[in-house]
């Protein structure tokens, strides 16, 4: 019976011959199969995985070297654009749209022979914490399916969390890995902003949406992220240094300085059992010998509000795109002229969550308001980052709450927008800076649902980030 560990125990189980990729993906697709009320999936890519497992099975027999990501089971959040598939971000306005080339992340993993098993389904175009605004329907948790898997990137949390394929690539403007990693009980990783190339992942705020990486172990996720890092031409942002190597054999004996924010950790919103269980836990990294001290963070409630102004109105821009001329949703309707007809099909296209940023973000950045609004949120995102650059001045990471709360229920939320939006409360700092963060479980609350801890290192740190985040799962 095939059951997956790490990609170093899989690619040792093929080259042994106890298994090849067909009979892998032929696993894969039976639990896809058997979890489809999960609803993970947008679309499933299975023949095309078959023959392209029959084909590595057949290059391993020829003895050429293999890929670092030879064989291994990937799927893909539906706002990667992947040529000849459909790719629609979730949303009835690119319903049915195929992409007509590969973004920069598909190529490389394609280039690693990785098998691409499917899309996944997510909030619409990226934006929601809860998988509840997705055209395709909710996504569930797998440990309680009265629960919501997070967002956006839900579809890839419960792929990996229910084990439907070994990893998946998510996407993270302000938590969309992170947040759905906590809910789900899984390792998700938000790399420094730059890190990885955006060409081709389908844009809701550029100057913080970032491609993460959904895994079960750190090792594996180290080994995509170097697969899949560096520079692009396409992308101007995307950075030219690769990096470090992760080595689990060789970590640094020295002991982290870290940091917490006093302010987040007492703040009312956190659940009190979370608050209880991290106060615990930062008890016993000091027991083991870390450097683990409360600092003065005067932000906390600047986040979030300077947060949305700035990426709505980014998302304001970027969606200005899809008007029906070109490709997306065309409304039927008859209409008089052209201003007509692009409310039809813009109002038909996006759904309640998407217009109510556009909105905002249009707000935003109108005539009288976008010196009192935008211009004010610029300038809380440059004190947030000086204010970060000292702190890594005296310590090499900070650790937070990934979540204020475990897994609400479905519909919990759902209809207070102003509730939803400060459940981001401890992951939109990250995007904000641009720091790499990642959620890692550590913890269960007596409701027997799953929630992390979430740590960060200074912009382009990923090894210490991983190295750190390896010896925590391990205490």
């Amino acid at each position: 019976m095939f059951s997956y560990q790490s990609i170093p125990a899989y690619h040792n189980a093929l080259l042994n011959g106890a298994i090849t990729c067909v009979s892998s993906i032929q696993y894969f697709l039976h639990r896809i199969n058997d979890s489809r009320h999960l609803n993970a999936f947008v679309e499933i890519f299975g023949e095309e995985a078959l023959a392209k497992a029959a084909q590595l099975d057949n290059l391993r027999s020829s003895g050429k070297p293999l890929g670092s990501l030879h064989g291994v089971v990937i799927g893909i959040k539906d706002v990667l654009c992947y040529k000849d598939h459909k790719v629609s971000a979730s949303s009835a306005i690119l319903k049915g749209f195929t992409a007509t080339y590969n973004s920069t992340v598909i190529e490389k993993l394609l280039s690693e022979e990785a098998i691409i098993i499917g899309s996944l389904n997510c909030d619409e175009f990226a934006m929601g914490s809860s998988n509840e605004n997705s055209v395709y329907g909710n996504v569930l948790n797998a440990l309680d399916t009265t629960r919501v898997a997070g967002g956006s990137s839900g579809g890839s949390a419960v792929a990996v969390q229910a084990g439907l394929c070994m990893i998946s690539l998510g996407s993270d403007t302000g938590g969309s890995v992170r947040q759905p990693a906590d809910f789900c009980g899984v390792i998700g990783l938000k790399p420094t902003y730059g890190r990885i190339s955006r060409y081709g992942l389908i844009a809701y705020a550029s100057s913080f949406d970032q491609v993460g990486i959904f895994g079960s172990n750190i090792p594996d996720i180290a080994l995509v992220l170097e697969t899949i890092s560096g520079a692009d031409e396409f992308d101007s942002t995307a950075s030219n240094t690769l990096p470090e190597k992760f080595d689990k054999d060789n970590l640094p004996e020295k002991k982290m300085k870290i940091a917490y924010f006093k302010d987040a950790l007492n703040h009312p919103g956190l659940d009190a059992e979370m608050k209880s269980s991290i106060s615990l836990y930062i008890q016993h990294l000091k027991d083991l010998g870390y450097e683990v001290t409360g600092v003065d963070f005067d932000y906390l409630d600047y986040i979030v509000p300077a947060y949305y102004i700035l990426t709505t109105a980014e998302a304001s821009s970027n969606l200005s795109r899809f008007d029906g001329v070109k490709y997306g949703n065309r409304s039927s309707i008859e209409v008089a002229d052209l201003t007509e007809f692009y409310m039809q099909n813009r109002s038909e296209g996006f759904g309640k969550e998407a217009k109510r940023r556009i909105m905002l973000g249009t707000f935003v950045l109108s005539t009288g308001y976008y010196d009192a609004y935008f211009t004010q949120a610029q300038r809380v995102r440059r004190q947030l980052v000086a204010n970060t650059d000292l702190i890594f001045k005296d310590f090499d990471a900070i650790i937070l709450p990934t979540v204020p709360s475990p897994a609400f229920k479905f519909g919990e939320k759902s209809n207070d927008p102003i509730e939803m939006y400060l459940a981001d409360i401890y992951t939109v700092y990250a995007n904000l800076v641009g720091l790499p963060a990642i959620s890692i479980p550590l913890f269960t609350h007596s409701n027997g649902m799953p929630f992390g801890l979430q740590v960060m290192t200074n912009r382009f740190s990923e090894l210490p980030l991983l190295n750190l985040s390896y010896q925590l799962l391990q205490q």
